[in-house]
C-alpha cells in the first residue's frame, strides 16, 4: 500500500521519510531531501541494510523509485540477502521501482595517474536514475569507489564533486562508509562534506550484543542526539527511541477490576485506571505472579485480550500453577484471548525483547500486557539500559491505551519500597506485597504504596492463597498491633473468649434484672389482688350499711304512717284549739 509522498519541514529543511520505524522520529521527519547522508560504522552493523530499506520503503510506501549503486555485491546477491527480511527486490525491479547496478572495482588494479575522473560513474548513475525516474540513491560503499586514491586533496575534491552532482539532480542519497580507528570513516573526510551523518555501532557487553544508532550531524535541523538501540529482524531495521518527544498520553477515566473484589475496594471500589502502568513488587514467594494472573483472568472474562511476557516460567507452568488456586487460564488461550511470550531474558538483548513486544502488540491487539518480572531483564543489560528500555515500553503501551502490569522482585535485605531499577517515578500504581514474620511463621501482606488519581486505602491487609484464589482478610489489630496468621487466630480466639465472657456477664445482669422485675411484678400483682379484695369487702359493707339506712328510713316512714292513722278528729280539733274547752 503506497502512501502519498509528503516532505516534512523542520526549520525550513525538507525531509525525506525513510519509512524506518523510529528513525523518522529521531530525525524529526526523515533524511534531508535532495542531500547526501553518510551512514558509517564497522562491519556487520547494518549499513547496507539501512540503505536498502531506505530504497525499498521509498518505492513501496512513498512511490519514490530508487537506484542502488553497489561496489561490493551483485544485484543477485543483494536480492538474496534481503529476502529474509521480507524485501522482494526482483519484484520492485520488474515494476521499475528499483534499479540495482553493480560496479566492480579492484583496488589492486587501479593506478593514480593523471586526473581522476568520475564522469563515467556519473553517466552510469544518471542513466539508471533517468530510466526509472529515481528520487533516491544508495552508494554502497564509498571506500570501494575511492580505494585506489591516496592523495587527500584529490579525494576530498572528488567527494565534493560526487555530492554536488547528487544535489544538482535533487537526489536524496545514502552513502555508506566503513569506520576505521577512532574516526567515523576510513578517510576521515566524508563526514565533513555530508549534510547528515548517522553512526551505527555493534557492541557486545557481557556476551549480549547490542546495536546502537546515533545521528552525529544534521545540517539545518534539530535531531535526537542520544545513542538509540536498533534491531535487525525479519522486518528490517527498527530504531527504538528512548521515549516519545512529548508527553501527550490520553488520561482515561475508566477504571478496571484487578480481579480481586477486596483489592478493588482498596482502590475506591473500582480498580485501576485503564491504560495506566501498574507495578507489583515484593520478595520471592509473596504472590506477585498470582496477583497478575488474577488481573489477566478478570480482563479475559470481560472479553479483553491479554499478553503475558514470562521470563521465568513456561506457559504450561503458569497455567498449571494458577489452576491450583482456581484460575483457569488455559480456557482463555483456547478462546484466543490470552497469548504468552516466554523466553529467558538472556536469550536476546533488551532491544530484541522490546521490539518483540511491539510486534506482538501490533499483531495480537491486546488491551492488557503483563511483564513478569521486569527485574529479570537486568541480566540482559545494565540498570540504566534496562530502565530506559522499560521507559520506552511504558511509553509505547500508554500511547496505545494498553494497561501494563509489571512484577518486580525486590531484595529481602533492602528497603521494600524501592526497586533495583529505580523506576518508581514511572509507575502510576504501585502495589507492594510483603512477608510478615511473627510467632515463628511467615504470612503475606498487601498494601497500596501509590495510586495516581485514585483515592486508595492506606491499610496493610493480610491475604491468603485459597483454592478459589487470593482472599484478603479484614484488618485485625491486637494489643501489640497488626497481627497475622496463627497469632491472628490466637488473638481472635482470645478476643472472642473475652467477648463471650462479656456477653455472659451482660446476660447474667439481664437475667438478674429480669428476675427482679418479675418479683416486683408479682408483688404488684399480689397488692393489686389484695386491694381488689379489700375493695370488694368494703363494697359489701357499704352495701349492707346502705341497706340498713334504707331500712331505717322505711321504718321511720312506717312509724309516721302508723301515728297518722291513730289520731281522731276530736284530737285534731283539740290540737287546733290549743286545748281550750
Amino acid at each position: 500500500m503506497e502512501k502519498t509522498t509528503k516532505s516534512s519541514t523542520a526549520n525550513g529543511i525538507l525531509k525525506c521519510p525513510t519509512g524506518i520505524r523510529g528513525l523518522d522520529e529521531i530525525t524529526l521527519g526523515g533524511l534531508p531531501r535532495g542531500r547526501p547522508t553518510l551512514v558509517c560504522g564497522n562491519a556487520g552493523c547494518g549499513k547496507t541494510l539501512l540503505g536498502m530499506q531506505f530504497l525499498v520503503q521509498g518505492a513501496s510506501l512513498y512511490d519514490e523509485p530508487g537506484v542502488c549503486l553497489s561496489f561490493e555485491e551483485t544485484a543477485e546477491e543483494l536480492a538474496a540477502n534481503v529476502t529474509s527480511l521480507g524485501f522482494d527486490l526482483n519484484d520492485l525491479i520488474a515494476r521499475n521501482k528499483l534499479a540495482v547496478d553493480y560496479v566492480y572495482i579492484e583496488p589492486s588494479e587501479m593506478e593514480e595517474t593523471g586526473e581522476y575522473d568520475l564522469e563515467a560513474l556519473f553517466v552510469r548513475l544518471g542513466h539508471a536514475v533517468d530510466s526509472i525516474g529515481a528520487k533516491r540513491v544508495l552508494l554502497d560503499s564509498i571506500e570501494a569507489l575511492f580505494a585506489g586514491l591516496s592523495h587527500e586533496s584529490v579525494l576530498r575534491a572528488e567527494l565534493r564533486r560526487l555530492f554536488r552532482w547528487l544535489k544538482e539532480r535533487d537526489l536524496t542519497a545514502v552513502v555508506t562508509g566503513e569506520r576505521a580507528g577512532a574516526g567515523l570513516t576510513r578517510h576521515g573526510i566524508e563526514e565533513y562534506i555530508s549534510d547528515c551523518v548517522i553512526l551505527l555501532d555493534h557492541r557486545v557487553t557481557e556476551s549480549v550484543s547490542t546495536r546502537r544508532l546515533r545521528v552525529v550531524k544534521y545540517r539545518g535541523s534539530v535531531h535526537g542526539t542520544n545513542e538509540y538501540p536498533f534491531l535487525i529482524d525479519t522486518d528490517g531495521i527498527s530504531v527504538l527511541p528512548v521515549t516519545t518527544l512529548d508527553l501527550k498520553h490520553a488520561a482515561l477515566e475508566e477504571q478496571i477490576s484487578t480481579g480481586i473484589p477486596a483489592l478493588d475496594a482498596m482502590f475506591g471500589g473500582k480498580g485501576v485506571f485503564r491504560g495506566s502502568s501498574v507495578l507489583i513488587s515484593g520478595t520471592a514467594g509473596t504472590g506477585k505472579t498470582t496477583l497478575a494472573a488474577h488481573f489477566v483472568d478478570a480482563a479475559c472474562a470481560r472479553g479483553e485480550r491479554c499478553v503475558i511476557y514470562s521470563f521465568e516460567e513456561s506457559p504450561d507452568e503458569v497455567v498449571r500453577n494458577m489452576s491450583s488456586i482456581g484460575l483457569d487460564l488455559g480456557r482463555w488461550i483456547k478462546m484466543n484471548l490470552l497469548c504468552f511470550h516466554a523466553a529467558r531474558p538472556t536469550s536476546h538483548g533488551l532491544e530484541t525483547h522490546l521490539i518483540g513486544l511491539h510486534k506482538m502488540v501490533t499483531e495480537f491487539q491486546p488491551a492488557n500486557v503483563v511483564i513478569d518480572p521486569i527485574s529479570a531483564l537486568l541480566h540482559s543489560g545494565s540498570i540504566s539500559e534496562t530502565t530506559n528500555m522499560l521507559l520506552r515500553t511504558i511509553d509505547f503501551l500508554k500511547g496505545e491505551h494498553i494497561t501494563a502490569v509489571m512484577t518486580a522482585l525486590t531484595d529481602p535485605g533492602g528497603a521494600p519500597e524501592r526497586t533495583d531499577l529505580g523506576m518508581s517515578s514511572l509507575i502510576d500504581t504501585w502495589v507492594l506485597l510483603r512477608n510478615i514474620e511473627s510467632g515463628g511463621e511467615r504470612n503475606r501482606g498487601i498494601y497500596i504504596l501509590k495510586a495516581r488519581g485514585i483515592s486508595h486505602s492506606n491499610q496493610i491487609r493480610e491475604f491468603v492463597l485459597t483454592d478459589h484464589g487470593i482472599d484478603l482478610r479484614e484488618v485485625y489489630v491486637g494489643a501489640d498491633g497488626f497481627v497475622t496468621g496463627s497469632a491472628r487466630v490466637a488473638q481472635e480466639a482470645k478476643d472472642e473468649s473475652e467477648a463471650l465472657l462479656i456477653r455472659q456477664n451482660i446476660e447474667r445482669r439481664k437475667s438478674s434484672l429480669d428476675n427482679k422485675r418479675k418479683a416486683l411484678e408479682a408483688q404488684i400483682t399480689a397488692l393489686r389482688a389484695r386491694v381488689e379484695s379489700e375493695e370488694q369487702y368494703a363494697g359489701q359493707l357499704i352495701d349492707q350499711e346502705q341497706l340498713k339506712l334504707k331500712k331505717l328510713e322505711g321504718d321511720r316512714k312506717d312509724i309516721k304512717i302508723s301515728r297518722n292513722l291513730k289520731t281522731t278528729p276530736a284530737m285534731e280539733a283539740a290540737r287546733g284549739n290549743g286545748g281550750r274547752k
